[in-house]
């Protein structure tokens, strides 16, 4: 059955999307097969400091979204909602349903040294085996015992541990579990035994009672709430849970067909994965730190966190803020093969206004030419992205054993003309850019999927259907010695960590 074939009613999802810099409300109308998204209520995010902690205001976040749902109701009768967001923070809940100190950043200090700490008690091998995710030091585990290293009082009173998502999916229903693909990146998820790992919860010492149960992408949690019913209008909508890591939302929406074909969710951080039937867990894969995430329809999603446009964001704001196309278009005019940095360096993790100072020290270290201008050094960051993705792309490759001649490149990102045809160029891959807005898409075709809007089975072929999307050839080769000084560069990142 193909998506042209299905119903001719008019069904209305929407979709709350919260990245690490904004978050949005869209309104995904189903009609005919096709699905139009209309963005309804954009609203900013990111960390603020409280007392030496970098927190996320979770309240402020759910102001804005009763806003959002309030304009979607607007729009007529909306058969379902569905919440994704960032991955491995979470918030605590105590025994009268209610919050717990608040939810922290993962780019919160309290995390330093701490994963260091906890292989010494279980080896990188064993948690690997367990739970297949690569190692960040921010990762939900990590956090869990600094958390109990800095207030063990709090972690004592809270009877359940909740996901972003999964917390405002609380709010909105009343029922607390977590979704899959947001469970999968906490590293307490084994992902083979589709359940919570007990080898790694007794080795870390944090309760099993704490983590709930577990439900897959498209799951019915329940109806509106009738306190959020009254207040935004959305009488009888269900809430469905999408992929909730914006990652896996993301990835069901890439409009590819066939084999051989890679991702990358470009935005604050670089995603660069392949999709897979099963985990990979094995040797290599430890060794080149690459994790495995749970997907929509039980794919596995094969990848490795690369620092994004973090570096660059950073710089912007250090300079004012000048606009982006400005920044881009300065760059691409800035001679080809210049200095490089590894964007993956833990010195380019914290924000703070002296990212430019940290970039030029990096090239100075390293012996290379000092980038002086915002154009140099935006252009060593975009550079230094697309030789990292090309190198994750080439890893991929190594460890599935199959070819990969297409990226699939999402997200905000896919925006940026210059960034593609670099990577293009550098990896030696068709690139094919779109859609912007993947995340909010494949929130939205998730729920439509679970609430029959569109047939099962057909989610990229809708995407295909309502993106135009633009593609990239290499054209320009990049000098054997640029690869090579890459290579030197991630290869010392790699013995340090």
């Amino acid at each position: 059955m193909s998506a042209e074939a299905t119903l001719t009613d008019v069904k209305r999802h929407v979709a709350i999307d919260l990245g690490a810099s904004s978050g949005r409300v869209a309104l995904g109308t189903v009609h005919a097969g096709k699905l139009t998204v209309e963005v309804l209520h954009r609203f900013p995010n990111g960390g603020i400091p409280v007392q030496g902690g970098l927190y996320w205001d979770v309240l402020g976040l759910w102001r804005e979204i009763l806003h959002g749902l309030r304009l979607a109701a607007g729009h007529g009768p909306i058969d379902s909602v569905g919440v994704d967001s960032w991955a491995v923070d979470y918030a605590l809940i105590d025994e009268h349903g209610l919050l717990i100190d608040g939810v922290r950043h993962y780019r919160d200090a309290r995390t330093d040294g701490v994963m260091d700490q906890l292989l010494g008690v279980l080896p990188r091998d064993a948690v690997y085996e367990f739970t297949g995710i690569q190692f960040l030091p921010f990762n939900t585990a990590f956090q869990l015992v600094a958390h109990r290293q800095q207030a063990p009082t709090q972690l004592d009173r809270a009877r359940t541990l909740l996901m972003v998502p999964d917390l405002l999916h609380y709010w909105l229903t009343g029922r607390q579990v977590t979704e899959m693909t947001n469970a999968s990146t906490t590293q307490l998820y084994d992902s083979r035994q589709t359940a919570w790992s007990e080898p790694v919860l007794n080795a870390f010492g944090i309760p099993a009672h704490l983590l709930p149960d577990v439900v897959h992408p498209g799951t019915d949690l329940g109806a509106v709430q009738p306190d959020v019913a009254r207040d935004t209008g959305l009488h009888g909508t269900r809430v469905i849970a999408p992929g909730t890591h914006d990652t896996a939302s993301a990835v069901a929406a890439v409009p590819a067909d066939g084999k051989g074909w890679a991702y990358l969710s470009s935005g604050t951080w670089s995603l660069v994965g392949v999709e897979t039937d099963r985990p990979v867990i094995t040797p290599q894969a430890l060794a080149l730190n690459l994790t495995n995430e749970a997907g929509v329809h039980g794919t596995t999603r094969l990848l490795k966190n690369v620092m994004g446009l973090w570096i660059a964001q950073e710089c912007s704001r250090a300079w004012g803020n000048p606009s982006f196309a400005e920044l881009y278009g300065a760059a691409a005019l800035v001679e080809a093969n210049g200095p490089l940095i590894d964007p993956d360096d833990v010195r380019f993790l914290p924000p703070g206004l002296d990212m430019p100072a940290r970039v030029q020290a990096y090239c100075a270290e390293t012996g290379q030419v000092v980038p002086s201008t915002p154009a140099e050094i935006t252009r060593c960051v975009l550079e230094s992205l697309a030789f990292r993705c090309a190198e994750v792309l080439s890893q991929l490759e190594e460890v599935t054993g199959e070819s990969i001649h297409t990226l699939h490149v999402v997200g905000g990102g896919s925006q940026i003309r210059f960034l593609n045809q670099l990577l293009a160029d550098i990896s030696g891959r068709t690139v094919v850019a779109g859609p912007v807005e993947a995340t909010l898409l494949g929130n939205l075709l998730v729920q439509a999927e679970a609430c029959g809007s569109i047939p099962r089975g057909s989610m990229r072929e809708v995407s295909r259907i309502c993106e135009i999307l633009t593609t990239y050839t290499p054209v320009k080769k990049r000098t054997v010695t640029q690869h090579t000084i890459f290579a030197e560069l991630t290869t010392r990142h790699a013995a340090s960590t």
